[in-house]
């Protein structure tokens, strides 16, 4: 098991209320958005990937994650949330000929490519309904997770950062403020069969507003998603 750490974060102790998710049977879809504070064209689809936060459907329909790449930190700005990574994520989905290349902003939905926004399109197709059930329960630092399709499978679980402000001082996007949420802070993925018992790390952090985890299961050996479960954390005593 390895944690993807940014390194100027700070961490903030893991909230003490017990909290549990539940995906139901119906299909939970993972819309990532690859990003970076470095790429100009990037904020108008940061602000659509925040508007869903108000959207009926959150965390039960679908969760949105916002993965920084790190190609764009050589042209006059590094982005502070930026990881190879998850630029390296961002590549295997090309490798798996899930997307046509890589490319800012860009999106991947359940595992494909999602080039409708660029159309004008703010919904994308529902994912395929069947699947199983994804139960994940947080009791202080411990998560457990299980998935009722027994079967291989790798867990992943990220740490997301809502209601980020972040002033650029260079790059593309110099002068600007940039508000960031469904950020993604920190990730964890590791191989099971339908059960997993993890001891999370303190929650980093950015300066955050709000911290939600994202937790899904995808196929072993690639990134085709199987199903999604999330939320935001509870602040406890």
């Amino acid at each position: 098991m390895k944690w993807i750490l940014i390194p100027i974060l700070s961490a903030m102790p893991l909230f003490a209320l017990g909290q549990e998710w539940h995906s139901g049977p119906d299909k939970v879809a993972l819309v990532e958005l690859y990003t970076s504070e470095g790429c100009s064209s990037c904020p108008p689809a940061e602000r659509w990937l925040s508007s869903l936060k108000d959207k009926p459907g959150l965390f039960s329909e679908f969760v949105p994650v916002a993965f920084h790449v790190d190609y764009w930190d050589h042209i006059g700005w590094k982005d502070p949330f930026s990881d190879k990574a998850y630029s390296a994520r961002q590549r295997r989905y090309v490798r798996e000929k899930a997307a046509s290349q890589v490319y800012t902003p860009g999106f991947i939905i359940d595992g494909q490519e999602w080039r409708g926004w660029f159309r004008g399109q703010r919904q994308w197709k529902d994912p395929d309904k069947e699947s199983g059930v994804l139960n994940a329960k947080l009791q202080g630092d411990q998560l457990t997770v299980t998935f009722t399709q027994k079967q291989p499978a790798t867990l992943n679980v990220a740490f997301l950062g809502m209601g980020i402000s972040q002033q650029v001082d260079a790059g593309e996007n110099r002068g600007r403020k940039l508000v960031h949420d469904f950020v993604v802070l920190d990730l964890v993925s590791e191989g099971g069969e339908g059960e997993w018992t993890l001891q999370l790390p303190p929650v980093p952090d950015a300066g955050q507003e709000r911290t939600a985890l994202a937790i899904w299961v995808s196929s072993p050996g690639s990134q085709q998603v199987l199903q999604t479960v999330g939320g935001y954390l509870l602040a406890g005593n």
